[in-house]
């Protein structure tokens, strides 16, 4: 029993530790706030990096996709708080420039992006998401 508890003990550590670093990894640079309609018309909140390239800005999401991607993929009208200030954009995905965004974010978000992209699977096939400045 005293085993067990041990092992349960460790293996909670783990988790915790685990835990401490992805939210060190994705928190410690900058994080923007994606605010984007769901499906029942509610706003969500999704707190994401960012990469500026060529005077525009970008997002990335992984080859399999996410809740805030399918969300900006139905309704691409979005906003995003950066710095402070929140402006109107539309989402509009461009694989064409995966590797160029993948290569900045790594270099901005350094170990963080290596850690994060261990545990979420290959940045092969992200696809960068442009925010395109809205006029309203």
């Amino acid at each position: 029993m005293k085993y067990l508890a041990w092992g349960l003990g460790v293996l909670a550590l783990i988790a915790v530790v685990l835990l401490a670093t992805e939210r060190l990894a994705s928190e410690r640079i900058e994080v923007v706030e994606l605010h984007a309609i769901d499906v029942s018309g509610e706003e969500v909140t999704t707190r994401l990096w960012v990469a500026d390239h060529e005077g525009k800005q970008y997002l990335r999401v992984g080859a399999d996709g996410s809740g805030w991607f399918s969300r900006i993929q139905a309704r691409p009208a979005v906003k995003v708080t950066r710095g402070g200030k929140t402006m109107s954009f539309t989402a509009i995905p461009d694989p064409s420039k995966s590797k160029v965004i993948n290569e900045i974010m790594q270099e901005k978000y350094s170990w963080g992006d290596t850690i994060i992209g261990k545990m979420v699977g290959e940045r092969t096939g992200s696809i960068p998401i442009e925010l395109r400045p809205s006029l309203n």
